[in-house]
């Protein structure tokens, strides 16, 4: 009795899936249009389901066919990880790389840097996910996330790309109605922008003064009638001048430099969101992973 799956199977769906047609999956194999037909009817009469519709016009993978592909492309994955362990000094950079990073962050810095990457790299192939947390580690569902503040885990690896602070600001026209705070306690009678992301207490800002052994910490529950899961939206509300806002210096920089938001107490100490590169230790050796991580902590050298 032959294998349900065969392992041409897997790269040939692969091709398949990327071309989005039979006859640009045939130019990339170097086969037929026909052949190609007859590949894919083999394979769903041996895995007993239908895994690509198709009409007139197009093609596209059933909900089988794309967990099929899932499948298919960590396998492939999994076996280029392989032969680059075993080669590691030649290895070129190639395969799938699956890439997580926040929603604001993701749009307006990491996607980018994954077009140069690309351009550099055109073996790999890159998928971007932008998420308001980092995926768990139990999921297998990134190979290299981009994140803020300190790794989640020790079992996995990480590699700072930049320092980065939080900082509280507020638009110029918010505080020529209401004033600036003066101390952390003036907080809570100001407007807050409340974002709910990470595992942070939400609504509960934490001002350190000074440092060292004099350190004193003051945690505030802030109020406030704006709340978000994304950054970006945030950050527009307090440009709008609704109200105080407690945000990643990286995210805000160009509007303090050009007044649009003032600092607000900055005397005051908020908690680190350094930057990050988090990846599973059993990825640490793939070239892709190693490529993508120098390449990001290049570019986030020269804008420092």
């Amino acid at each position: 009795m032959s294998a349900t799956i065969q392992p041409a199977d897997l790269g040939f769906f692969s091709v398949l899936a990327r071309a989005g047609s039979l006859s640009a999956a045939a130019r990339e194999l170097g086969i037929t249009t026909p052949a190609v037909s007859r590949h894919l009817a083999l394979m769903e009469s041996r895995v007993g389901v239908s895994l690509v519709s198709r009409t007139t016009r197009r093609m596209r993978l059933t909900p089988e066919g794309e967990l099929y592909l899932e499948h298919a492309r960590r396998i492939l994955g999994d076996i280029d990880d392989m032969a680059q362990l075993l080669g590691a000094s030649k290895a070129v950079p190639k395969g799938l790389l699956r890439v997580n990073a926040t929603l604001g962050f993701g749009r307006s810095h990491v996607s980018p840097l994954i077009s140069s990457f690309i351009r550099q790299y055109p073996q790999v192939e890159v998928q971007l996910q932008l998420s308001v947390n980092p995926p768990p580690l139990t999921d297998d569902s990134f190979d290299v996330c981009i994140c803020f503040g300190a790794p989640p885990d020790a079992r996995v690896m990480s590699r700072l790309l930049a320092a980065n602070r939080r900082l509280l600001c507020a638009a110029p026209s918010y505080l020529a109605r209401h004033g600036m705070p003066k101390v952390p306690n003036d907080l809570t009678r100001h407007n807050c922008i409340g974002i709910r992301q990470g595992k942070e207490a939400y609504g509960v800002w934490r001002l350190t003064s000074d440092k060292g052994r004099n350190a004193s910490v003051e945690s505030v529950k802030t109020r406030g009638n704006l709340t978000t899961n994304d950054g970006e939206i945030a950050v527009n509300w307090a440009l709008d001048g609704h109200g105080i806002l407690m945000r990643a210096e990286w995210d805000i920089e160009r509007y303090l430099q050009s007044g649009r938001l003032v600092q607000v107490l900055p005397q005051y100490s908020t908690p680190d969101a350094d930057i990050h590169a988090v990846y599973p230790q059993r990825h640490q050796s793939t070239a892709r992973v190693r490529a993508f991580v120098d390449f990001v902590a290049l570019a986030f050298e020269k804008k420092a």
